[in-house]
């Protein structure tokens, strides 16, 4: 496997994403990371499991279309993003929401 600069990786992933969908995720073990367009998944995986510690099984990325967004006369787009859908492997978990 290739190795990465670990300073690099921390860049990779922008924060995780808290919406209804993300959270029943969580019970499949399965956590959703908005990442750096550039990105890949062997990034992907080598940045979460240096940042938690834990065990990477599978990655999946999602990029969805740009979409138009109309301000008076002038047309533009919507920022391009992609997320990141992170399965663990058993027994490993991210804690989200330390204990306030």
């Amino acid at each position: 496997m290739t190795e990465f600069n670990p300073r690099d990786l921390a860049d990779l992933v922008l924060r995780p994403i808290v919406t209804e969908k993300a959270t029943m995720l969580m019970e499949q073990n399965k956590y959703v990371f908005d990442v750096a367009v550039k990105a890949t998944k062997p990034e992907i995986k080598a940045a979460i499991e240096n940042l938690f510690d834990v065990k990477v099984v599978k990655v999946n990325t999602i990029r969805p279309p740009r979409k138009k967004r109309r301000v008076g006369r002038f047309i533009g787009y919507k920022p391009q993003y992609k997320r990141a859908v992170v399965t663990l492997g058993e027994g490993d978990s991210i804690t989200l929401f330390p204990e306030v």
